[in-house]
């Protein structure tokens, strides 16, 4: 399978599993950042998951404007809102695609 694919695959996963948890919790709690922060550091181990997706969505925003406009991507504001609005997991394969084909265009 071509990378192309493969990165959008897991955008679509990156982004449908992650939401299918937050939606079911946003329609019960609502836009309730305090709760939502209290949620999110509600143990050890889900503080370990919150502050590894912090510095890790950091990172990707990082990465993504730094490499974006080395290579004169177009329109860095997708992958970083996804990002922002989802995480990691949606922004970083949608930013990958992205860069792999305007690798492709300047190898042609």
């Amino acid at each position: 399978m071509k990378a192309e694919r493969i990165f959008i695959v897991l955008f679509v996963v990156g982004t449908v599993l992650p939401l299918s948890a937050f939606l079911p919790w946003l329609s019960e709690n609502g836009f309730d950042a305090p709760r939502f922060i209290e949620d999110l550091f509600a143990n050890p181990i889900s503080s370990f998951f919150a502050w590894d997706v912090i510095v890790s969505a950091s990172a990707t925003l990082v990465f993504i404007w730094i490499e974006g406009k080395r290579l004169s991507i177009k329109r860095l504001w997708v992958p970083s809102l996804a990002c922002l609005c989802v995480g990691v997991s949606s922004g970083l394969p949608l930013f990958l695609w992205m860069r792999s084909r305007q690798l492709d265009r300047k190898t042609i």
